[in-house]
């Protein structure tokens, strides 16, 4: 939750519409901030009865509620047309403002899975983790890659699928031999055509239904020839038969049988209090778990138990590709929570429009359900107090930070938004700028950007001062210009239903979102610190460039590295804050994380540079003929001392080609008497 000491107060009353102007409809609702900036989103049945709650008396409104209308400079609303697509729009909108008094769900990490590359020629089995790919189907997640590997090196037995990378494969077809895999039995080895690629399909099918929780069939086919060849007296025939079942067996065994029905079902466990909540989900197939998810979450918005599984449902299920069959497969055909959503029906129909097929939400009573979803819970609450025994010094860490650092520096109101800049160059070349962006002092590395200092004459600045004063007023500038712009957000609508939005909304959807991407502009909030790498000389450049500006309500100092001393613009004594302050300590990882962010940018373009060859400007003569020509000759030294003739016998090559390498390599015919002139470089745009 966030202190009420950290914002700008406002009244909700100066922005609170007419009532006779809200609507009744179903719709979403928007609050923003003094500067434009989403802080909430929500749904409703009736839009009018719904915004009235917020306009109460404050001392009548929960504490994080009054803060966020405190916060709010206005409200927005949308109508729809149903529940249903209220409750898809809430979700896309949450996900795309990351609004910070909305309930958010975060992974406590990046659950690994096992996924077979179905939509390749020749699907490949693998441990995958992030965004998911059309065409691929996945199975868990697993609480460890290795349980993965060791479930696949024992399913590898039966269903000899593809595990290498499509280099290993191409040389492996290429020089006509398997890998080590194949030679012992654990790859099909496609890529010597050992089987078709039809064939070795139909293995990857098999090992995607088995992982699918049809397991029975498998094991009754590999017994049954079993018996048949042990009945024939081919023993060794027999015996791998038997180690196959075992190795299935073995797999199965990995993942507990918890329910004897065969059922598919989701089961949630939540557990917490006024101010976090921990989540664990137990994703059972075939009746054995799959798969198990956590999550842990700051109840920043006054929200029920019930209103937290909506919006664990909507994350849960809210980006499933319903053009995709399998991602559909990924809703069961039962979600057990341990308290119904609010608007039940309507969570209902969403998830049954997704799955293409009809969805029970339900709380379990009794049974084996009952006890699993208790051991669910159980869970929950270990992984809360797990996190809690990791962060209970770091929300009170990062408080205090930001208010020694509002303290040290007379600010009206913590730094909430602080904005870092450094220059790296060497000896006034590659001169490159960075921007780093924390927040509620965490790092926002979505908002960090690079510069490329162009100069007076776009041949870079001339000096640390010069590149610092061009930076701020070329991020300002920008932020004054998205700031007088304004732009409807661009949704996914028919002509038809553009006009009838607005002919419902109640004003400009976005004024800060691009028109192209949809996405909020890239400087279109103010920080409310910005901090620069240096001493004195930088921080009255970027003083220097606000005032031009014209900008007076953002606060500046620098961070001298020498003796850690905090400079203020105008003042000819830095700020000395204690060595053990956590104030100081947040400044020091701001503006560290700049230096790293800007070094690795001037590392990569100096190295480009470095690795520039006389060889790229030849018509015709692409990376690989390069190569080629390097690897014969060994060096540009002897590519140069070559004739026409030695040149084209290299594959590729044609005496035409090879005269305008010779041609290119020929030095200047005055290089004796004067140097060659330096060329000048092109800067690049903002990354």
């Amino acid at each position: 939750m966030a202190p009420t000491t950290l914002v700008t107060m406002t009244d909700p009353r100066t922005y609170r519409p007419k009532p006779g102007e809200i609507p009744t409809d179903p719709g979403v609702y928007r609050f923003r901030d003094e500067h434009g900036r989403v802080i909430y989103v929500g749904k409703a049945r009736n839009l009018r009865a719904r915004l009235a709650n917020y306009f109460q008396d404050l001392s009548s409104l929960h504490p994080r509620t009054a803060t966020m209308v405190t916060t709010a400079a206005s409200v927005q609303w949308t109508v729809v047309r149903t529940e249903v697509e209220a409750l898809a729009l809430e979700y896309s909108w949450i996900k795309e403002f990351d609004p910070r008094f909305n309930v958010k769900y975060r992974d406590d990490k990046s659950y690994p899975y096992l996924a077979v590359t179905m939509g390749e020629e020749v699907p490949r089995a693998q441990v995958m983790r992030g965004a998911k790919r059309p065409g691929t189907r996945y199975f868990g997640p697993f609480g460890h890659a290795w349980a993965i590997r060791e479930t696949l090196d024992l399913l590898l037995r039966v269903f000899p699928v593809r595990t290498c990378s499509a280099g290993v494969y191409r040389r492996a077809a290429q020089t006509g031999r398997p890998c080590l895999l194949g030679y012992i039995d654990k790859c099909s080895a496609p890529c010597v055509g050992r089987i078709s690629t039809d064939e070795h399909r139909a293995l990857a099918e098999d090992l995607c239904t088995f992982m699918s929780g049809d397991a029975s069939r498998f094991i009754k086919a590999l017994t049954a020839q079993m018996n048949e060849a042990a009945a024939d007296m081919q023993y060794e025939q027999a015996a791998r038969y038997r180690d196959a079942i075992q190795a299935l067996q073995r797999a199965l065994e990995k993942n507990a049988v918890v329910l004897a029905d065969g059922t598919d079902a989701d089961i949630f466990g939540l557990v917490g209090d006024e101010l976090e909540a921990a989540v664990q989900v137990f994703h059972v197939r075939g009746g054995r778990i799959r798969g198990q998810r956590g999550w842990v979450v700051e109840r920043v918005e006054d929200v029920t138990d019930a209103g937290l599984v909506t919006h664990l449902l909507q994350q849960v299920y809210g980006d499933v590709d319903t053009s995709d069959p399998d991602a559909r497969r990924s809703v069961p055909r039962e979600v057990l929570v341990p308290e119904l959503p609010e608007d039940l029906d309507q969570v209902r129909t969403w998830l049954s429009g997704i799955r293409g097929a009809a969805v029970d939400i339900r709380v379990p009573q009794r049974g084996e359900k009952r006890e699993l979803a208790e051991t669910v819970r159980k869970n929950a609450e270990q992984a809360l107090a797990l996190h809690r025994s990791r962060r209970s010094g770091d929300l009170t860490t990062r408080s205090r930070a930001l208010q020694e650092i509002q303290e040290a520096l007379d600010l009206q109101s913590a730094p909430l938004r602080i904005e870092c800049y450094d220059i790296s160059n060497t000896q006034g070349t590659f001169q490159t700028a960075s921007m780093v962006v924390f927040e509620d002092g965490l790092a926002r590395k979505s908002e960090y950007r690079r510069f490329t200092i162009r100069g007076p004459e776009g041949k870079g600045a001339a000096d640390d001062t010069a590149a610092m004063y061009e930076v701020i007023t070329r991020r300002f500038k920008r932020y004054l210009t998205d700031r007088s712009e304004s732009s409807d957000l661009e949704l996914d609508l028919t002509d038809g239903d553009r006009q009838e939005l607005a002919e419902h909304s109640s004003g400009e959807v976005d004024a800060l979102v691009d028109e192209e991407t949809g996405r909020p502009k890239r400087f279109a909030y103010p920080p409310n610190l910005v901090v620069v790498d240096g001493g004195q000389p930088q921080v009255a450049a970027a003083a220097r460039a606000l005032a031009d500006l014209g900008i007076d309500d953002v606060a500046l100092c620098g961070l001298a590295k020498r003796l850690e001393e905090v400079w203020l613009p105008g003042d000819d004594y830095p700020v000395i804050l204690e060595r053990s302050s956590e104030g100081l300590y947040l400044l020091q990882r701001v503006r560290d994380e700049a230096h790293r962010f800007a070094l690795a940018h001037h590392r990569k373009r100096r190295g480009a540079a470095m690795t520039a060859s006389e060889l790229d400007g030849v018509p015709g003569l692409g990376p690989a003929r390069k190569a080629k020509l390097l690897k014969h000759f060994g060096s540009l030294k002897r590519l140069r001392a070559a004739s026409v003739e030695e040149i084209a016998t290299v594959p590729g090559m044609g005496e035409k080609l090879a005269r305008s390498v010779l041609e290119a390599l020929a030095p200047p015919a005055s290089a004796e008497t004067s140097p060659a002139p330096a060329a000048a470089s092109t800067p690049a745009d903002d990354a």
